[in-house]
Order: C-alpha cells, then structure tokens, then sequence
C-alpha cells in the first residue's frame, strides 16, 4: 500500500491502531545518496573507531534526505498458533517547505540509477510526498505561527501565489454574490497559506478546503465580517491544523516511539542515523549520546544482518549477497524448519507482495525483514529444543532466543563489527593488522600500496611512516594469504604489526631514551675521568 501527502491524514488513526497491536515492526529506508565521495581521512575504513565512524557517516545523513520509508506492521493471529498477519506501507516523503523552513538536500547521480532501475516513482516522492520535521524545526515554526510571523518565506513560489491572486481577482470581476470557484490542485498544509494570501489580499471572498482544492466564494463585506467572527474556519482556528500538517509523518513517527514495539530492519544503522535526523533531532557531535538516544526511542532493536551472520555459518547455507537472497533461502528445503515455522500472510490492501517480488521497495524489504526475522528465530528455537517438539511457539519466546542480538546493529566498514546501543560496544574481532615495510620505491603512496595486494582481497591501507604503511581486511583468510605471499619478496616486507615494535610513539620514546641514556653515561664517565 502506497501513502502520499493526499492521503496520510486520513490514515493515521488506522496507522496507530495497527503499531499498537503489533508485535513488532519492520523498517527499511530509501535514500537521495548513501555516502559523500569524501576522500583520504575522511572516507571510512576499517581502521576506524565506532565513534570515528560515526563522525564520518554524519557528515553524508545530513547532506541526503530520505524519498521513502517501509514499514511492515507484524502481529499474531488470535486463536492461531504461529501465525502472523503482515501490514505493509510505502510512505513517500519531502521535507516541509513552510514559512521558514526551507531544506537543502542533495542527490547521488549512483543512488538515483539504482532506485530507477528498481521502478522508485520520482513523481511520488518529489510531487506528492509527506512533509516532515525534527523537533527542532518544529520550535521554530511552532513559534513563528503563534506569534503571527509565520510567513517569512512562502512554501509557493512568489510567482504561483501572486498567479493565484490574479486569477481569483480576473474571476470576482464577472462573479455574482454567492458565486464560486475552485483552485484544483492545491492540498495539505500548502492550502491553508493559499486561503490567508487570499483572504488578506480580497476582503469580499470567502475561501473553503474541499477535497478537489481551495473553494473561492464571493460575499459581501458584512457577510465577511459575520463569517470572520462567526466561523470555525477563522485564522485563530488554523493554527493547529497548520502545524499538524506541516509535521507531517513526523507525527507517526512520534506514535511509533510512544507505542515501544521493537524496530526490525536488515543492516539498519544508516535508517537509525537518518531516523534521528529528519524526525528527532539534529545528529549529536557525541557518539555516546546519539547511542543514548536511539535506545530511548527505541528500546528494543533487531538487525537481521547479525542476527543471519552466525545462522548461516553454522547451518552452512549458500552465501547470500542480500536480504532477498537470504529470504529466499529460508523459504527454501535448505532451512530444516521449513515446514514447522511460522506462517505469514499478506493484510487485504497488501497482497501486492504475494504475488510480486519488488526488491529495493521500501515497504517489501521491511516485510522481508520482519519474515527473516521470525523464521531465523524459529531456528534458533529449534536449535535450542533439538529434536523435541516445540509445543507453542511465540513472538516473546522468540524474543528470548534473539537475546544475544538485540540491540547489536550491524557496521559496514569500521574496526568493530557491531554497535551495542544498550551498553558498550564489543571489542573488535578483526584479523591482525600488518605492516607493509617498502623497500627501493621513492614517493610510494597509499594508493600504489592498495594497488599492490588488491587481486589478494579488499584491504584497507593507511600510511604509518615514511615507507611503512598499515594494512587491514575483515577476512582471517586474505591475511594469511599476503603474509604467505609476500615472505621473500625483495621490496615489500610484510609482518603483524606489533605496538613496541613497529608504533611511531615508542619508537619516538626509544631514541629519547637513548639519547639521555647515552647523555648520562657520558656525563658519568667525565665526572669520573675528574681528579
């Protein structure tokens, strides 16, 4: 089921009533652009500190916005065992352009191609999507329009309002009382700032929100009079109304964190970063308090990427490239619990997916997450049980089997392989880092070193000093191969880097050392020398 900004009012009293019931949700996020193209210290290697990271991957959520979210709302049948009914919602959203508020965001040429080779509807995302704010924005406009000096800048062009203005003025001139017109094409909150333009530049119309638009009516001073005192439909009244529209999705978001329910996504750290950005607040320089803060929000948080990652190794499935793979396997004779897990199916409005696969929308990967999620829970209880029966499987005694892995979000490309949002993170896991000593090659950078061990693996290389440069992969097998490889060989010598050895700093501490020993040796032998 797709939402627009046309219809999320109307749905949001079905939307809460869904996320209350539930059991869980799933999540998955659509993006303008993934990552700047930002270059040396800046990019994110596998050298980096979680907090490192973290800084870095900041910098690219606050330059991309989001054009689409999914959520799958998943709750068990009553009277049914194991058995789970999934609702699934596309939101396409845009960020509020009303009164001051006025975001720049920018678009990645790589991410647009990859949406569009997957159908991503532009039009829906640019011309019909939900507005949105953070709570800071919506201080600030929260502020603007209770003290009446909200319209600082239009959220229409100057040109489309003062169109506007004319055509409703080219009209009264052959319009009678009690005569009106209609404005197609005019919606949400936009409408509101249309009716007090018009109201304040024409003191004999009237104007009405209909569904087809803006309604124009002609009437007479008095009448005006009696209407502007008379009227529920006063600018007093307005107020309200205008900053529930202008929030936008973000009062769904809001009862998505009243309502507790634990959050399921599949590599889920970029949609918590972008989560608290666009709906929260600004991302915090802190890393601990961007941690706090997500755990606040969201208590309870499964990424299905950690959760399948040992899963897979013990029961030896095929390598799975991605979430749609690894679903797949699972509904496969590959999983040995195929035909005892749970039992999943589509809410009326969301059949769609029955039938269809439609990898990379928002609101299919959220379903596919939510359906991972319980049917590797459900391994992992048979796992636990062995070969006896499991009498009654449910949601909270899969929670109790997922315990090792709630909270822990997967990281791509950092010196840990997951965040613990609930307490500190683990200590890494990587393979050793080696030093790369360069012999005979002047001037040698990072990049020609990278060049060197590319067709052994994917490494990340940074430079120690001078002609030492450092060397890290997250496989046990690349760096055995280049420690293997590269033995004898007469200009690259590559060893495990070992602090006292090989760090710059007790290197530096070592000749300083030396130096005053040497000194005071010196200084002992003259005094002796002395009669």
């Amino acid at each position: 089921m797709d939402v627009g900004a046309d219809e999320f009012e109307q749905s949001l009293p079905l939307l809460q009533e869904l996320v209350l019931g539930a059991d869980f949700v799933g999540l998955d996020i659509e993006f303008t652009g993934l990552r700047s193209n930002l270059s040396g210290p800046q990019q994110i290697s596998l050298f980096d500190l979680p907090s490192e990271w973290y800084l870095k991957t900041r910098q690219s959520v606050q330059q991309f916005t989001i054009c689409q979210i999914g959520l799958s709302v998943f709750s068990s049948i009553e009277g049914e065992s194991n058995k789970y009914v999934a609702h699934s919602c596309n939101f396409f959203l845009f960020p509020t352009t009303f009164g001051i508020l006025d975001s720049e965001f920018s678009f990645q040429a790589s991410s647009v191609q990859f949406l569009n080779q997957y159908g991503f509807d532009y039009n829906k995302f640019l011309k019909n999507g939900i507005p949105y704010m953070n709570e800071e924005q919506e201080k600030k406009i929260k502020h603007s329009i209770l003290t009446g000096n909200w319209r600082v800048r239009s959220s229409l062009d100057k040109d489309q309002i003062k169109a506007v203005i004319d055509e409703v003025t080219r009209w009264l001139v052959l319009a009678e009382e009690g005569d009106w017109t209609t404005l197609p094409g005019v919606t949400g909150f936009q409408a509101f700032e249309v009716q007090l333009v018009l109201r304040k530049a024409l003191p004999d119309i009237w104007t009405v929100m209909k569904d087809e638009g803006v309604t124009v009516k002609k009437v007479s001073k008095q009448h005006r009079w009696y209407l502007e005192n008379t009227s529920c439909d006063r600018e007093s009244c307005w107020k309200e109304k205008i900053l529930l529209s202008a929030r936008g999705f973000s009062v769904f978001f809001q009862m998505l964190v009243k309502a507790q329910k634990p959050l399921v996504g599949h590599n889920m750290m970029m949609d918590l970063l972008h989560l608290h950005e666009k709906f929260f607040r600004p991302l915090p320089e802190s890393y601990d308090e961007f941690k706090l803060n997500i755990h606040n929000l969201f208590p309870v948080l499964i990424d299905t990427k950690n959760v399948t990652k040992d899963i897979w190794k013990e029961l030896n499935f095929p390598r799975a490239s991605n979430l749609s793979e690894v679903y797949e396997f699972l509904n496969s004779d590959l999983n040995p619990t195929k035909n005892s897990g749970p039992v999943i199916i589509h809410a009326s409005r969301c059949e769609k997916y029955a039938e269809t696969k439609c990898p990379h929308e928002a609101a299919y990967d959220a379903f596919l997450c939510g359906s991972v999620l319980l049917k590797v829970a459900h391994l992992l209880l048979w796992r636990v049980h062995g070969a006896l029966p499991i009498s009654e499987p449910s949601f909270p005694l899969y929670l109790d089997v997922l315990a090792p892995y709630v909270n822990r979000v997967n990281l791509i490309r950092a010196g840990v392989p997951t965040i613990n949002f609930s307490g500190p993170d683990c200590p890494s896991i990587r393979p050793p880092i080696l030093v790369v000593t360069v012999r005979r090659w002047p001037g040698v950078s990072e990049q020609q070193v990278y060049r060197e061990f590319q067709n052994l693996g994917k490494f990340d290389v940074r430079r120690l000093v001078g002609s030492q440069f450092l060397l890290l992969t997250n496989k046990f097998k690349d760096t055995r191969s280049i420690l293997k490889e590269y033995r004898c060989h007469p200009t690259l010598q590559v060893s495990v880097y070992r602090y006292w050895r090989h760090s710059p700093n007790v290197s530096c501490l070592l000749q300083v050392c030396g130096v005053v020993t040497t000194w005071a040796f010196i200084a002992f032998l003259l005094g002796r020398a002395r009669p």
